[in-house]
């Protein structure tokens, strides 16, 4: 068993080039901090499997579902063929959920996390690194879909953090529109409960 705390060693460098590299993300929605990740993700690796996380939800937190986001994936990976998307649901249970992550990715070289407690469950299982580790310093742009959300619930500013793709794309389903509706006041609430 591993050290439930990743040494800051392990988990903020990467190798140059992998055979299998993995990464699970909600994408809610996919934006301009995921994409040079994405990216690197391709381009450091024979192969990435990229998981949707929190597959089986849909609340503020996840308002997507899982073929919009992954449509916006593939958008975001236009040029790249070299990778799986999978979807991984959440179970509510952290072993079952890392064995379930361990089936379904099968061997890996590298998984890439941002989430402590993801790191912790798979640590003995992968070598982890953080996201940041696997893109230059001035690729690295400062948004979370935390961010985007409550953008996009005030109906204005969302398409700036977002590809230009994935913008026409939510804009053209009217997604925003269907999230305001459904998630914006929640969404909002939330926001000044939280400040």
């Amino acid at each position: 068993m591993c050290d439930k705390r990743p040494s800051p060693e392990r988990y903020s460098s990467a190798p140059t080039h992998l055979a299998r590299i993995g990464m699970v993300a909600r994408w809610q929605p996919v934006h301009q901090s995921h994409v040079p990740v994405l990216r690197a993700l391709c381009d450091r690796a024979d192969h990435a499997l990229i998981g949707s996380g929190s597959a089986n939800q849909r609340d503020a937190r996840n308002p997507f579902s899982l073929p919009e986001r992954t449509d916006m994936l593939r958008l975001a990976l236009t040029g790249r063929d070299n990778y799986t998307l999978i979807p991984v649901p959440d179970l509510d249970d952290g072993p079952r959920w890392r064995a379930l992550v361990i089936q379904l990715f099968g061997p890996l070289d590298l998984f890439v996390t941002a989430n402590p407690y993801v790191a912790s469950l798979l640590c003995a299982d992968y070598p982890i690194v953080r996201p940041v580790a696997l893109v230059p310093e001035p690729a690295r742009v400062a948004v979370e879909g935390a961010m985007v959300r409550r953008a996009m619930a005030q109906g204005d500013g969302w398409r700036d953090l977002v590809p230009a793709e994935v913008a026409s794309y939510i804009a053209s389903w009217r997604l925003d529109d269907r999230f305001r509706r459904e998630f914006g006041l929640y969404t909002l609430a939330l926001d000044t409960i939280v400040a």
